[in-house]
């Protein structure tokens, strides 16, 4: 003989909470309930029987026992084609529950928000991920909801299959289930690691996970023929800081790509600076006392390369410097705020891409990940502090303080410039860079021929060690008065002799910053 139906509903979300029991009342289903959306339902003036009711045993310790009680989980978790289990629930005067309906406690909304350690804890769910995961486990007879969406497809199929709901809809619905409780507990675990103040035993753990949600739908990939999506961390601030667009088109997978290496190049410098960045390597930077000088330098550079670029600042974006931006075509233009009357000139520049960035600060135990066939590679980023203190001079010509200043620069941009790397510039800006060379010579060739600036009396940084004298010959016929890079080459007595010969001061850093 058939059983009588019920449903458990304990919500959070209350949306569509009532319009869900009226359907499930007119299909002849008992409703058990407890906490507030008991009194929700009760107000509606939807029949519906207290959890309290059934297990005989009143809600305790402030609500933190409500429906762990055998006469719930028996009855969710028993087998209908069990006899065992049958019985078992005769003797001890458990009733079936056929449809479970929960969602949880909105942990990361809760800690997002700045809430104390103590009002996070009592915001950990305890009875509704034990609810889920076990309808979830005995989906074969069991449905369980854990998204309001899903409310109006559960309805047509209770009516569509006579008050049964199709298998394969069950087991949809119950990997959605463990899925939800899988990224609640991951949440939680992400809030508790921040609030360990050992560090963690292993840089590397046997397994890593990551887990994402997905924030935004491209209209593409790199390009048009491939799909592209966002995805942020969980329980992180977001993308880019959590950044908010201010104005402009939808962003595109390189705009995104491109504004991230921007950001945390201009996140180096201390003074106002002004980044220019192209296809994921800067065409330009510039510092000053002000935004408007800083972008003049940094424009200079590569203007020609300037052309449909991302543009950072770290500072708010003020009037001075929007004017000084003029009319040149930018695809997206950050800034950790914007002043007043900056927003509305900028607001003449329909497509440009305005976005509002904190600025970039990089966390404690970050992990980048690289794919690889089958796998990824994991490393922390590359965000060790340069030490100029500790750097050594083996040349007999140790660098003037002016060229010391432009060879701290040079350094802070060429560890974000892909290899290999040469950055030629002076104390305030970039002169020349030659990115992305297979041979160190030819990126050296490239920065000094490209430059719109004077080379002559300008520094260069090499992001890694020369191999041979012949980038260095180069980087001395343009006019180039003293080099810093790692070291570290078999051949770095070659290297300084010739240093040497060409009068050139040369500082070794002991750190490499290859970028691929």
């Amino acid at each position: 003989m058939p059983h009588a139906r019920r449903a458990l509903l304990s919500v959070f979300d209350k949306r569509g909470a009532a319009d869900l029991a009226r359907g499930l009342r007119r299909l002849g289903f008992e409703i058990l309930s407890t906490g507030g959306t008991l009194d929700l339902l009760r107000r509606e003036e939807i029949a519906v029987t207290a959890v309290s009711d059934v297990t005989g045993f009143p809600e305790i310790l402030d609500g933190r026992v409500k429906t762990l009680h055998p006469r719930i989980h028996g009855g969710i978790l028993a087998r209908r084609v069990d006899a065992s289990h049958r019985s078992q629930l005769a003797e001890h005067g458990i009733s079936h529950i056929d449809l479970v309906v929960v969602n949880l406690y909105p942990f990361e909304r809760t800690v997002a928000g700045g809430a104390s350690f103590e009002a996070a804890v009592e915001m950990i769910d305890i009875g509704g991920p034990t609810m889920v995961r076990a309808a979830a486990k005995n989906h074969q007879d069991v449905a369980v909801v854990v998204d309001p969406d899903d409310y109006p497809a559960v309805l047509s199929a209770l009516e569509e299959g006579g008050g049964e709901i199709p298998g394969a809809m069950r087991r949809r619905l119950a990997g959605k289930a463990f899925a939800h409780t899988r990224d609640y507990d991951t949440a939680i675990a992400a809030w508790l690691a921040g609030h360990v103040e050992e560090a963690p035993a292993e840089a590397f753990a046997p397994r890593l996970r990551v887990d994402l949600e997905r924030t935004m739908e491209l209209r593409y990939g790199e390009n048009p023929h491939q799909g592209g999506a966002v995805y942020a961390r969980l329980g992180g601030a977001g993308v880019l800081g959590g950044f908010r667009q201010l104005q402009g088109k939808e962003l595109s997978w390189n705009n995104l790509l491109d504004a991230d290496a921007a950001r945390k190049i201009v996140a180096l410098f201390a003074e106002p600076a002004v980044v220019i960045v192209k296809h994921n390597n800067p065409c330009g930077v510039g510092r000053g006392a002000d935004l408007a000088e800083a972008y003049g330098r940094a424009l200079a550079t590569d203007p020609v390369s300037a052309f449909g670029s991302i543009i950072a600042l770290n500072r708010p974006a003020d009037l001075t410097f929007v004017e000084a931006l003029g009319d040149l075509f930018v695809e997206v233009l950050l800034a950790p705020g914007f002043g007043e009357g900056a927003r509305e000139r900028l607001a003449a520049k329909k497509n440009l891409r305005v976005l509002d960035c904190p600025p970039y600060r990089p966390a404690a135990g970050d992990v980048e990940l690289r794919p690889v066939d089958g796998g990824f590679l994991a490393q922390p980023p590359d965000a060790v502090a340069d030490d100029p203190a500790g750097w050594t001079c083996p040349t007999r010509r140790t660098p003037t303080g002016e060229e010391r200043r432009a060879l701290e620069l040079a350094w802070k941009v060429c560890r974000y410039v892909k290899s290999n790397a040469i950055v030629v510039a002076n104390g305030d800006q970039t002169v020349g860079i030659g990115a992305g060379q297979m041979s160190r010579v030819d990126s050296c060739r490239l920065a000094t021929e490209k430059a719109e600036l004077p080379v002559a009396g300008t520094v260069a940084a090499s992001d890694a060690f020369f191999p041979f004298r012949d980038g260095l010959d180069t980087l001395a016929r343009a006019g180039v008065t003293a080099v810093v890079q790692p070291g570290g080459s078999k051949r770095d007595d070659e290297i300084i002799a010739a240093a040497d010969e060409h009068g050139i001061a040369m500082l070794l850093t002991g750190v490499r910053h290859f970028r691929h």
